[in-house]
């Protein structure tokens, strides 16, 4: 059994792909360096064996999902997303990375103190943050609040719009506010 098959140390985070639509190949490469857990959804399947790439996790509502040989399937009824996640905590996978064409906050919230979530669409790095956040980041990079963010503080960023800033110089950025999270996203 290779050391990439699912039973691994789980010590990189997961890779769930749910829709690559527009995904930079590039991005995909870094990501799949590390040889991570890999779960796609039944309409991903194929794309992502074409290229070549080991799938441990189909998230398919036909329990005998013709994948790979060793794929395990990983049953749904309608929401593919919410079922692997589901999985992926049972599992007790410590991170996850998503990638996807959309995101919508509601999808993640149940999941932010359970499991550490990245979700990467074609243009942005999108991952929740606690109150306090603070992080370094060259000058001149778009950081967009993606949830309402109650009494919201920043320093290090100059505000573009209600909920989109830019960094004002190389140097750290901080973000306080009152809830126990909110969402944001970088450019990629």
């Amino acid at each position: 059994m290779s050391s990439h098959h699912i039973i691994r140390e789980k010590q990189e985070p997961a890779l769930l792909i749910i829709n690559m639509e527009g995904f930079n190949h590039e991005n995909l490469g870094q990501i799949l360096e590390w040889s991570p857990t890999v779960i796609v959804t039944e309409e991903m399947f194929e794309a992502v064996d074409s290229l070549g790439i080991k799938i441990d996790g189909v998230v398919s509502n036909d329990l005998h999902y013709p994948a790979q040989p060793q794929t395990l399937v990983i049953h749904t009824e309608d929401d593919p997303l919410q079922d692997a996640l589901k999985f992926l905590t049972g599992e007790q996978y410590p991170a996850v990375n998503i990638i996807t064409d959309t995101f919508c906050a509601k999808d993640y919230v149940l999941y932010v103190d359970r499991i550490d979530l990245v979700v990467l669409t074609p243009y942005q790095k999108i991952f929740p943050v606690k109150p306090g956040f603070s992080k370094w980041q060259t000058a001149g990079e778009e950081i967009e609040v993606l949830l309402e963010a109650n009494n919201l503080h920043v320093s290090g960023l100059i505000p573009i719009t209600e909920h989109v800033f830019e960094t004002e110089k190389e140097g750290f950025y901080t973000l306080t506010f009152e809830q126990p999270f909110t969402f944001i996203a970088e450019t990629l």
